[in-house]
């Protein structure tokens, strides 16, 4: 899963940031709200820590432009405000969640698994075009028939499948798929790939996964 943090506080900022990467999330930090935007509109993360008091953009403005194109994202604010009203007016602006400043690790970790938690709920089935992934029984299918996949090739197509629209980068994959947390030939990716277009049937007409060369892999929106 991969996280943004939009923390102007360098300190808080690295505390979360080594905090989650230690419990196996892909965490990317912006220290201003303008680059905070840019990268919350960017469609590649899967849950946003936004801190409410920024240079530039604020976090509820950042929050409130993320609603607009990703929805589903949950927002979670890390903020020293910390009056019932400032708290509902975040709620309000599309906040999934509200921890006040200064708080515990351990806190913020459950919330932020309870937020992940609800995404994977709701979303145990993924479609593309003909293409249907099921997590609750792992089985594809395309169409009536169902691809037999190995398991790393089925945990390889429910990652695309779930950042579905988005650039999945090499090391992201490596790192979520073979929770491998170091420099490594990232090139087994590729064989995996061949071997889902090909199990898939995947040609030119219905070729859903899109390589983004020097980058890693796509899932088509279509």
């Amino acid at each position: 899963m991969n996280i943004l943090v939009v923390e102007d506080e360098p300190g808080i900022a690295s505390f979360v940031k080594q905090g989650l990467e230690e419990e196996g999330y892909v965490v990317d930090v912006a220290f201003n709200g303008s680059d905070g935007l840019i990268l919350a509109t960017s469609g590649n993360y899967d849950l946003l820590l936004l801190d409410w008091m920024l240079p530039g953009t604020s976090g509820i403005a950042i929050c409130r432009e993320a609603r607009i194109h990703f929805p589903d994202t949950p927002v979670i604010f890390l903020t020293a405000k910390d009056t019932v009203d400032e708290t509902i007016f975040a709620l309000k602006a599309g906040a999934n969640d509200y921890i006040k400043k200064p708080f515990h690790f351990a806190e913020l970790l459950e919330r932020v698994r309870v937020q992940l938690r609800k995404i994977t709920k709701e979303n145990k089935i993924f479609k593309v075009g003909n293409l249907k992934l099921d997590l609750g029984t792992y089985k594809v299918y395309k169409g009536p028939e169902e691809i037999h996949l190995t398991q790393k090739e089925f945990d390889l197509l429910a990652f695309l499948m779930l950042h579905k629209g988005k650039v999945c980068k090499r090391s992201d994959i490596i790192e979520q798929v073979w929770d491998i947390h170091f420099e490594y030939n990232t090139s087994v990716i590729d064989v995996y790939i061949n071997a889902l277009r090909k199990k898939l049937y995947l040609g030119d007409t219905d070729n859903y996964i899109q390589t983004i060369r020097g980058v890693g892999y796509s899932i088509a929106t279509v």
